[in-house]
């Protein structure tokens, strides 16, 4: 499958990231958290063919890792907290990033798949 000229990659990573078609960008890519919607309500897409699975998992959690472990470092060598404040404290930090990116990263996946025609798009 050739990949259409009109399907700019990186307006669909961006549009995914939104969470919005990556065809028209005017509704909703996700009908719940993370359950994508089987089409677009304002151009028809389907969606219903995507393959993120465990993708986006993936990438969040090498996102955090490499944001965290730098964050863990330097708060240890500068702050010194106790164990107890500083596990509490970068766990919770570690959650919401989680939950913040982790439909984020599933929209732009998709909408990567959708820019290269993968998987029926």
């Amino acid at each position: 499958m050739t990949v259409d000229s009109d399907r700019s990659l990186g307006n669909a990573l961006i549009l995914g990231w939104k969470m919005l078609c990556p065809n028209c960008g005017k509704s909703k890519l996700m009908k719940s958290y993370l359950k994508v919607a089987n089409d677009c309500s304002s151009c028809s897409q389907e969606f219903h063919h995507q393959r993120a699975d465990d993708g986006p998992a993936y990438i969040t959690i090498l996102v955090l890792g490499h944001l965290l472990v730098p964050l863990i470092l330097i708060s240890y060598e500068t702050l010194r907290p106790e164990p107890l404040t500083m596990a509490v404290g970068l766990s919770l930090l570690a959650i919401v990033l989680a939950l913040y990116l982790l439909p984020r990263i599933k929209g732009a996946l998709i909408g990567l798949q959708w820019a290269k025609c993968m998987h029926g798009f």
